[in-house]
């Protein structure tokens, strides 16, 4: 069960949609607006963040913001337009660290299907340990892996993120991207 809102207007000319299948030939029913005939299509919603490391330690965020005010993450947000998911990913771990980094490969990637988002992190390489955190972060820390908060972490997208970095570093390769779905 999706829990988002339904469309209720159309974008284009303001009319309230219906919700049916269109005479298009696409077999699943859309907000379809009387009026003007505009589909409006509703698709998940992209976040974007990293992995950043400094030796062995994580770089996590404990958020200002809600949902899940006081927890902690990595640096991720919801990507925007006109921007690649890498360019989505650096600017929110700038947003929300003012880290100093070198962006790495992709990493993981995470279906949310219950919330319609899909959430990719790439690893990153910090230059440094200052941090320079934005409003929506209360503090950027440094951690190793047995000093993270575990029961402390805001997502579980974090959680299964980290936990397959940490896999994969001791297993010394990063040689694939994780591919998961949380139902």
């Amino acid at each position: 069960m999706l829990l988002r809102v339904p469309i209720k207007h159309c974008k284009n000319c303001g009319t309230a949609v219906v919700y049916r299948i269109p005479d298009d030939g696409d077999t699943k029913p859309r907000a379809v607006c009387p009026a003007c005939h505009t589909i409006h299509y509703e698709n998940p919603l992209n976040v974007v963040g990293t992995i950043p490391v400094l030796g062995d330690k994580v770089l996590l965020c404990k958020r200002n913001i809600e949902p899940r005010w006081g927890k902690w993450t990595l640096p991720a947000g919801f990507m925007e337009l006109e921007e690649s998911t890498a360019q989505g990913a650096a600017r929110e771990t700038v947003e929300e660290a003012g880290a100093n980094f070198e962006m790495q490969g992709l990493f993981a990637v995470i279906s949310v299907v219950r919330v319609g988002q899909v959430h990719l992190f790439y690893r990153a390489r910090l230059l440094d340990d200052t941090f320079d955190p934005g409003h929506e972060t209360i503090e950027a820390k440094l951690f190793t892996e047995e000093e993270i908060p575990w029961d402390e972490i805001a997502f579980r997208t974090v959680r299964e993120a980290l936990e397959r970095f940490f896999e994969d570093r001791r297993r010394g390769s990063f040689d694939r991207v994780h591919e998961l779905s949380i139902v």
